[in-house]
């Protein structure tokens, strides 16, 4: 049977939408937040007359390929629309939500490097967590890559080759502002809005905390796996990167846009470990501090923000698969056993210690000593037949998606669907009741959720 359309309109900061209801959930998909030509900051998105039809998936921002896409996620972006008209957001919510009823609003920033990706995936489906938890979900899409992240300058002698940077940031804040301006409408709670993203996504969340023009609204944040620990020191590299796209003309078709954005990648990588994650926030560049301002400015917040934070145990395993040479030796059935055990103790364990464990704890030391409340978890348990062990990504699906979009994936085989559905009701439960209260309660069931909690 086909959705329904769902009685409308519902007033917004950008005119009224109409949704569809789908089953035990109600949707509204691809609301455009905010308008932006290349190369300029959003603006809101005009508040239009007629009823929006909030019914099509927002579009990805254009991107690349990917290889970890293609290894372990494959099949996550067919059949999305890509668009540099990317910022968009998606409500889902409760089907049987009273009108009279106000629940916790979660707000997910997808993860992909600053890259790829895009809020509205199916990998990303938030019905188990709207309809199991009661809450309402919105997945934000935003600007990417060089188009998002990629201006600034080159120096000092070049202050304003190319757009302003932190576009995709600026994005986002915006969203932000849509949607303390505009949820309540939908049943939602603004006052205690909960931001929730996972690897770059987390990061983001970590700096718009400190984003000029959006303190205050982020009450809460759940903040999985954050690369930390090569958010700093980039500047040398993201002027490196600018010099290769400072002569890209404005109007530049994508395909060249991508291709320069190709070519600034490959200067990144004589910056070491800092180049896998070649884009992202620039500080000194509104709406950032320095760098050298960054801490005191997260101290400052602190007392603001509930935090949730963590990692999973074995973060940089998620990459083994895409190694070119490495990965067809992992399939050989003994040499493989022996070659995953090897670089597990000599290149997994540090690293996920130098990018993801170690600055995380720091951040929360940090936090608690500057009076705010944190959570640290430490994901430690996966599927046997996962082929990452407890790496990267492995805690997504805990949270997001459905069965069909994870199976079509090597991440999640078939096998472990049920371990994963399983554990993920645990997750959920103890994610919502943090949206809800600012508190992993002391009678969360750890183990259920294959975690462990740090309270303080």
């Amino acid at each position: 049977m086909p959705p329904l359309a769902v009685p409308g309109p519902i007033p917004t900061r950008s005119g009224p939408v109409s949704g569809l209801r789908d089953g035990d959930v109600i949707r509204y998909r691809g609301i455009p937040y905010a308008t932006a030509d290349r190369g300029e900051a959003p603006v809101a998105a005009p508040a239009g007359r007629r009823v929006f039809r909030a019914v099509t998936p927002a579009p990805a921002c254009p991107q690349p390929s990917s290889r970890i896409l293609d290894t372990l996620l494959e099949g996550a972006l067919d059949g999305v629309n890509q668009s540099e008209d990317c910022q968009r957001l998606s409500i889902t919510l409760p089907a049987d939500l009273d009108p009279r009823e106000v629940v916790p609003v979660i707000v997910w920033f997808h993860g992909g490097g600053y890259t790829t990706g895009a809020g509205d995936l199916e990998i990303y489906d938030p019905r188990a967590l709207v309809a199991e938890q009661r809450v309402i979900v919105v997945a934000v899409t935003s600007r990417l890559g060089l188009l998002g992240f990629g201006g600034g300058g080159s120096g000092p002698r070049h202050p304003h080759d190319g757009p302003p940077a932190n576009l995709g940031l600026l994005d986002q804040v915006e969203a932000l502002r849509w949607i303390h301006a505009s949820i309540g409408a939908f049943g939602g709670d603004p006052a205690t809005l909960t931001a929730m993203g996972q690897s770059a996504g987390a990061d983001a969340i970590l700096h718009l905390l400190i984003s000029k023009g959006a303190r205050g609204l982020i009450r809460r944040a759940i903040v999985q796996s954050p690369p930390l620990g090569v958010t700093a020191g980039r500047e040398r590299m993201f002027r490196a990167m600018a010099r290769v796209t400072r002569a890209l003309a404005p109007d530049a078709a994508t395909d060249a846009v991508l291709q320069r954005q190709a070519g600034a990648e490959r200067a990144s990588w004589a910056f070491g470990i800092r180049s896998g994650l070649p884009w992202g926030p620039r500080y000194g560049h509104v709406p950032l501090p320095t760098e050298a301002q960054r801490d005191a400015a997260w101290q400052a917040v602190a007392s603001d923000v509930d935090l949730l934070i963590g990692t999973t145990r074995d973060e940089i395993a998620m990459y083994l698969p895409a190694l070119p040479v490495v990965a067809p030796l992992l399939r050989v059935p003994v040499l493989g056993r022996g070659l995953r055990a090897l670089l597990m103790r000599a290149m997994v364990a540090p690293l996920t210690r130098v990018v993801y464990t170690r600055p995380v704890r720091a951040f929360v030391d940090r936090h608690r000593a500057a009076g705010g409340r944190a959570v640290r978890y430490l994901l430690k348990a996966a599927p046997a037949s996962s082929p990452i062990g407890v790496g990267h990504t492995v805690d997504v699906p805990l949270v997001l998606g459905t069965r069909d979009a994870w199976t079509r994936t090597s991440l999640v085989p078939p096998e472990a669907w049920a371990e994963v559905d399983a554990r993920g009701r645990a997750v959920r439960r103890v994610w919502a009741d943090f949206a809800r209260t600012g508190r992993v309660a002391p009678d969360a069931d750890a183990d259920a959720c294959g975690m462990r909690f740090d309270r303080g």
